[in-house]
């Protein structure tokens, strides 16, 4: 339900590929997806998506009730992602929900769809965010706007995430993995060394 390809550029794209289910994820892909990311670190860029018409719906509801919402690997992927010394992109095939963002709000850039919708329901199912997500949300839309989704519950929508600056590029489906291919074209062709300097010099402004 996770599919890894990786090329001879050093590219590596990373697929939710459980569509019937909204890509919901299981323990069992959350522990790929760990395992996946701590490999990368060989990677010169990394391309995450999904297959189907959603992104991610977040934990599945049968694994969330039994503990899966509150499991520590949520955190140690995005953390993993995080670190990454290479330029990683989420191309939101559909909407982000959930445990699902803290995948995509550790990715340098996030591109999506125009149907896409990000909203990240945990205190209305009664659980906390994962501690890191709300910290990087609010890095990149400030505290009132994350706490619009985390508090308020909002469902927003692709061009309103544009205007906060939640996604970066708003792009038509056929072109969702052509524009992330395009995006990290200069880092696969540029001297890692280089690449990582420039993104830690961004990270540190």
């Amino acid at each position: 339900m996770i599919d890894l390809m990786i090329e001879e550029s050093g590219l590596w794209v990373v697929t939710l590929n459980r569509p019937d289910k909204a890509n919901a994820l299981t323990t069992e892909m959350l522990e790929e997806l760990v395992d996946i990311a701590k490999r990368a670190v060989e990677a010169r860029g990394l391309i995450l998506t999904g297959t189907g018409k959603v992104f991610s719906a977040g934990a599945d509801l049968d694994e969330a009730a039994a503990g899966l919402a509150t499991s520590p690997l949520w955190e140690q992927l995005s953390a993993a992602i995080a670190e990454l010394p290479c330029l990683t992109i989420a191309a939101l095939n559909g909407t982000l929900a959930g445990g699902g963002n803290g995948m995509a709000l550790a990715c340098d850039l996030r591109i999506a769809v125009p149907s896409a919708k990000v909203f990240y329901p945990v205190m209305k199912l009664g659980y906390l965010p994962q501690p890191s997500d709300p910290r990087r949300m609010s890095a990149l839309i400030g505290p009132a706007r994350t706490k619009l989704i985390l508090a308020g519950g909002q469902k927003i929508l692709a061009q309103q995430a544009y205007d906060f600056g939640l996604i970066d590029q708003i792009v038509e489906p056929q072109d969702l993995l052509p524009t992330a291919r395009t995006l990290v074209a200069d880092s696969l062709a540029a001297k890692p060394e280089i690449a990582r300097r420039i993104l830690e010099m961004c990270q540190d402004t």
